[in-house]
């Protein structure tokens, strides 16, 4: 099932061509639907929180430099505000107090309920689904700043969409990114070093995680910098793509 969100109604199912109204993300009909022409997507969630994996993926370890030989025993947690969120097909300006403006291809993970001290082998029973998300990020003010917030929690640092699909394997699909159509990532999400489940239980064990809070899940080799002009796409075998503009 594809979810999406959009601006006529709010919430719906899209079958085909058609966006079937819902009263809530993967709820029930209210008889009302729309063509999918005549709609703008929103970026399919209304996180409280924003989670995010760093260096799950071992070649971007290396091409950060970070590599010390021996994998991360544990995951490593930031936040992203919910301000950081952009619509698909939007419009991103390039922020003024960066001169490195970096792209990274990520799959989402949205929450469908509450979690708390939940065990990996449950953990993927309270996703809703998975979409395309782009994490922006300042590189220069990564490295100078004390913190990553003005790095990593701009506005519109997080492009997501273009909807949520529900039968998705988060270890068996292909994540590439593109920049103006030249592919600069792709990697198999099997490589990531803390599969999604297993972030899922250990974030619960200190943050509760609620309905429509967002999980993204690291990025692989090929990071690299934007321009104005630049357009990106975040592609997900079995998801979808999603398009975004620097500006």
């Amino acid at each position: 099932m594809l979810i999406v969100r959009f601006n006529q109604g709010g919430w719906g199912v899209l079958e085909g061509e058609h966006v079937i109204e819902t009263d809530g993300p993967g709820g029930n009909p209210t008889g009302r639907q729309f063509e999918l022409p005549s709609v703008r997507l929103r970026a399919p969630a209304t996180p409280s929180k924003i989670v995010c994996v760093g260096r799950n993926y071992l070649d971007h370890i290396k091409e950060m430099g970070n590599d010390s030989g021996d994998l991360p025993k544990e995951p490593g947690i930031f936040l992203k505000g919910p301000n950081t969120l952009a619509d698909p097909d939007e419009a991103v300006p390039y922020p003024h107090f960066t001169e490195n403006l970096h792209y990274e291809g990520e799959l989402a993970v949205i929450i469908g309920r509450r979690m708390k001290n939940v065990s990996e082998s449950e953990a993927l029973d309270g996703v809703l689904g998975y979409t395309c998300a782009l994490d922006l990020t300042a590189r220069d003010r990564q490295k100078t700043d004390l913190q990553w917030v003005r790095a990593k929690s701009a506005d519109k640092f997080l492009p997501l969409g273009p909807w949520i699909e529900t039968r998705l394997d988060p270890q068996d699909t292909v994540l590439r990114t593109y920049v103006n159509g030249e592919l600069r990532q792709e990697a198999h999400t099997s490589l990531m070093i803390f599969p999604v489940a297993k972030v899922l239980a250990y974030v619960s064990e200190f943050m509760t995680l609620e309905p429509g809070d967002v999980l993204i899940t690291g990025t692989p080799e090929g990071v690299g910098p934007l321009q104005r002009g630049d357009r990106v796409e975040v592609a997900i075998e079995g998801v979808g793509t999603l398009h975004t503009r620097i500006v």
